[in-house]
Protein backbone atom coordinates (compact mmCIF):
# COMPACT_ATOMS: atom_id res chain seq x y z
CA UNK A 1 0.00 0.00 0.00
CA UNK A 2 1.15 3.81 0.83
CA UNK A 3 4.06 5.23 3.20
CA UNK A 4 4.03 8.32 4.74
CA UNK A 5 0.60 9.02 4.96
CA UNK A 6 -0.89 12.71 6.51
CA UNK A 7 -3.05 13.84 7.89
CA UNK A 8 -3.64 17.28 6.17
CA UNK A 9 -4.16 17.65 2.25
CA UNK A 10 -4.36 20.58 0.31
CA UNK A 11 -6.14 20.38 -3.22
CA UNK A 12 -7.03 23.74 -4.97
CA UNK A 13 -9.41 25.92 -2.30
CA UNK A 14 -9.84 22.91 0.01
CA UNK A 15 -7.95 21.61 3.31
CA UNK A 16 -9.13 17.37 3.28
CA UNK A 17 -8.62 16.50 6.85
CA UNK A 18 -8.82 12.65 7.90
CA UNK A 19 -11.19 12.44 10.56
CA UNK A 20 -12.31 8.89 10.41
CA UNK A 21 -10.98 5.99 8.71
CA UNK A 22 -12.34 1.78 8.70
CA UNK A 23 -9.31 -0.10 8.39
CA UNK A 24 -10.05 -3.42 7.23
CA UNK A 25 -7.80 -6.72 7.49
CA UNK A 26 -7.09 -8.64 4.23
CA UNK A 27 -4.28 -9.42 2.23
CA UNK A 28 -5.38 -7.56 -0.77
CA UNK A 29 -8.47 -4.96 -0.91
CA UNK A 30 -11.55 -6.05 -2.41
CA UNK A 31 -11.07 -9.22 -1.16
CA UNK A 32 -13.04 -10.61 2.20
CA UNK A 33 -11.86 -9.40 5.04
CA UNK A 34 -11.98 -10.76 8.35
CA UNK A 35 -11.53 -7.79 10.67
CA UNK A 36 -13.04 -4.52 10.61
CA UNK A 37 -12.20 -1.52 12.99
CA UNK A 38 -13.45 2.61 12.86
CA UNK A 39 -10.90 4.61 13.73
CA UNK A 40 -11.88 8.62 14.66
CA UNK A 41 -9.44 10.87 14.77
CA UNK A 42 -9.67 14.10 17.11
CA UNK A 43 -7.19 16.80 18.20
CA UNK A 44 -3.68 14.71 19.09
CA UNK A 45 -5.86 11.56 20.02
CA UNK A 46 -7.38 8.69 17.60
CA UNK A 47 -10.03 6.63 18.89
CA UNK A 48 -10.85 2.78 18.25
CA UNK A 49 -14.62 2.69 17.70
CA UNK A 50 -14.90 -0.61 16.50
CA UNK A 51 -13.48 -4.06 16.13
CA UNK A 52 -14.96 -6.67 15.12
CA UNK A 53 -13.58 -9.58 13.52
CA UNK A 54 -15.31 -12.52 11.87
CA UNK A 55 -14.30 -15.66 14.60
CA UNK A 56 -15.05 -13.07 17.04
CA UNK A 57 -11.15 -13.58 18.58
CA UNK A 58 -8.86 -11.22 19.66
CA UNK A 59 -6.73 -8.61 17.71
CA UNK A 60 -3.21 -9.87 17.83
CA UNK A 61 -0.11 -7.92 18.89
CA UNK A 62 0.50 -7.86 15.20
CA UNK A 63 -2.50 -6.09 14.29
CA UNK A 64 -2.16 -3.66 17.59
CA UNK A 65 0.89 -2.16 16.25
CA UNK A 66 -0.46 -2.04 13.06
CA UNK A 67 -2.78 0.41 14.52
CA UNK A 68 0.03 1.97 16.37
CA UNK A 69 2.17 2.60 13.45
CA UNK A 70 -1.08 4.01 11.44
CA UNK A 71 -1.25 6.53 14.81
CA UNK A 72 2.41 7.08 14.71
CA UNK A 73 2.16 8.25 10.80
CA UNK A 74 -0.80 10.66 11.76
CA UNK A 75 1.44 11.82 14.18
CA UNK A 76 -1.21 11.38 17.37
CA UNK A 77 0.06 11.82 20.79
CA UNK A 78 -2.72 8.66 21.79
CA UNK A 79 -4.75 5.91 21.06
CA UNK A 80 -7.78 5.40 23.15
CA UNK A 81 -10.29 2.31 22.86
CA UNK A 82 -12.33 0.58 25.19
CA UNK A 83 -11.91 -3.21 25.65
CA UNK A 84 -14.87 -5.75 27.46
CA UNK A 85 -13.40 -8.09 30.11
CA UNK A 86 -15.70 -9.88 31.97
CA UNK A 87 -18.57 -7.80 30.61
CA UNK A 88 -17.11 -4.83 32.32
CA UNK A 89 -16.24 -2.08 29.90
CA UNK A 90 -12.62 -0.89 30.63
CA UNK A 91 -10.91 1.86 28.76
CA UNK A 92 -7.41 2.00 27.97
CA UNK A 93 -5.14 4.85 26.56
CA UNK A 94 -2.11 4.13 24.39
CA UNK A 95 0.64 6.96 24.44
CA UNK A 96 2.23 6.88 20.73
CA UNK A 97 6.10 7.48 22.38
CA UNK A 98 7.88 8.63 18.83
CA UNK A 99 5.19 11.84 19.09
CA UNK A 100 5.31 13.10 22.43
CA UNK A 101 7.32 16.41 22.66
CA UNK A 102 10.03 16.59 25.42
CA UNK A 103 8.30 17.71 28.47
CA UNK A 104 10.19 19.81 30.80
CA UNK A 105 11.30 18.79 34.57
CA UNK A 106 10.86 20.75 36.99
CA UNK A 107 12.72 20.14 40.52
CA UNK A 108 11.38 21.84 43.66
CA UNK A 109 13.88 23.29 46.07
CA UNK A 110 13.12 24.54 49.80
CA UNK A 111 13.78 27.96 50.33
CA UNK A 112 14.98 28.35 53.53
Amino acid sequence: MQSGITRFTQVGDWIFEVKMVRALRVEKYGQPYDAVSTLTANGDNLYIDTQLTRQHNELSREDCMAFYEFARQLEMKQIQYDKLRNGERQSRIVEIVENQRPRAQVHLARVK
